[in-house]
């Protein structure tokens, strides 16, 4: 008999797998609908939808393996990361979905709030925030919108072999930054960003703004990681990715 897996779960959001059956329960139905939505409009490979009710949505299991996991090292091959970047690419040369993503606004609000707590709270050493505030903030600059997973970590992309079978977790998905994502899939993984440009395309890439973005992406993540149960201090996370930026 199939046992329930816990695949994560926290006050917004739980991921449960029943044998080859994901079930993603979300408190917010319209993240469940933008999801779906946004699996249906993207040109790159993604789970099967068994069913959707309100706040569920069910899915295949994808075949093969993350290609990696922040703090660890991945034992993907080259090829595997290069064609990762090229699905991404794929996805981003996509006609854009109809739904907006953050603004540069936003974005930048979400800085000031997240750096602030964090020297409020003493969380981190204040030049440590200082010094990668300064590099987030130039990657503050317009972009041209593309069609944006908005979650794209490591563990979100699924490979066998080195092709790619699927990428998960669409909620975050719309308008938005190519480099906000490239940053996203390469963050805590430096060695493999050359992999992934070699896929993705050098002439469509700013790698200045890829790094900011790493350290974008840590400071205004560590707060909410925190609350939930997370550990941003672990070994090769957000914390040690700051670190390295220095």
């Amino acid at each position: 008999m199939d046992e329930v897996e816990v695949v994560v779960a926290h006050q917004e959001r739980a991921t449960l797998r029943v044998g080859d059956v994901f079930l993603k329960v979300d408190a917010d139905p319209a993240r469940t609908e933008a999801e779906l939505e946004a699996m249906t409009l993207a040109p790159v490979p993604t789970p099967e939808v068994l069913w959707c009710r309100p706040s569920v949505l069910a899915l295949a299991a994808l075949p093969g393996v993350a290609l990696g996991r922040l703090g660890e090292p991945s034992t993907a091959s080259a090829a595997a990361w290069a064609a990762a970047g090229a699905v991404l690419r794929v996805l981003h040369d996509a006609p854009l979905p109809p739904w907006s993503g953050a603004s540069l606004d936003e974005k930048a609000a979400s800085l000031d709030a997240e750096c602030t707590w964090l020297l409020t709270n003493d969380v981190l050493p204040a030049e440590l925030v200082t010094r990668n505030r300064e590099l987030a903030e130039s990657a503050l600059r317009p972009w041209t919108p593309v069609f944006m997973h908005g979650d794209l970590q490591v563990a979100h992309v699924f490979v066998e072999g080195d092709e790619i079978t699927g990428i998960l977790d669409w909620s975050e998905a719309g308008r938005g930054s190519a480099m906000y994502d490239l940053s996203s899939l390469t963050l805590g993984h430096p060695e493999h960003v050359a992999d992934v440009v070699d896929g993705y395309g050098a002439d469509a890439v700013d790698l200045d703004v890829v790094r900011a973005w790493w350290s974008l992406r840590s400071l205004t993540a560590i707060r909410w990681l925190v609350e939930h149960g997370f550990d941003p201090a672990a070994p090769g996370c957000e914390i040690d990715v700051l670190k390295a930026q220095l």
